[in-house]
């Protein structure tokens, strides 16, 4: 692929991952701006906890799809791993980052992880599977997302060797760290809202 084409594809996937399912789905649901709500976030917690479990969701799927059919797209395509990588970042970084919210977003979890599935199934999974266990076990999304993002990239050197899908895993770990650090206070603070917990 020519450079003009690795970067209309980066381009694409970043305006694909800008769309702000979470706000689309609450408002259409809900009526409600979720922003104005519980974290004000855009994310599948945040929505379940205010709009629903439909809503909530309707957010889940909207958010991995756009960050799993641009990667997958360019895979298929041939594209080389570090543009794989480069398209998912794209993704993620489109969630949080929306061009369409003036640069606001959500925490990139979802996201982050359908990309992963793209790029290295079974480390994904393992990490999908810790996160359900996770959250089973103390109810924190925030918490599951956290100790998850921490887990994938060492599970994905145990399949493949440092390359661009191991850097995509580290730097995704880190902009997870990064979105959830009010998280991290309130987890410390004890504040932190649990699954499951309605929003007036």
């Amino acid at each position: 692929m020519s450079p003009l084409a690795d970067f209309t594809f980066i381009l694409i996937a970043y305006l694909i991952g800008s769309i702000p399912f979470g706000l689309v789905v609450s408002r259409a649901i809900g009526g409600v701006d979720i922003r104005q709500y519980g974290s004000g976030n855009i994310g599948t917690a945040n929505v379940l906890r205010t709009v629903g479990k439909r809503a909530a969701v309707l957010t889940l799927l909207g958010d991995m799809l756009k960050g799993f059919l641009p990667a997958l797209g360019v895979k298929l395509l041939g594209g080389s791993e570090l543009l794989v990588a480069a398209v998912g970042l794209a993704a993620v970084l489109g969630h949080n980052w929306s061009a369409y919210l003036k640069f606001s977003g959500g925490k990139g979890v979802a996201t982050s992880f359908a990309v992963l599935l793209v790029m290295t199934p079974v480390p994904a999974l393992l990490g999908v599977l810790l996160w359900g266990g996770v959250l089973l076990a103390f109810r924190y999304t925030s918490l599951a997302a956290l100790v998850s993002s921490v887990v994938v990239p060492p599970v994905i050197l145990l399949y493949d060797d440092v390359g661009p899908y191991f850097t995509f895993s580290v730097v995704l770990a880190l902009l997870i760290f990064f979105r959830h650090r009010v998280n991290i206070q309130r987890l410390l603070a004890g504040t932190e809202a649990r699954v499951g917990e309605r929003v007036r």
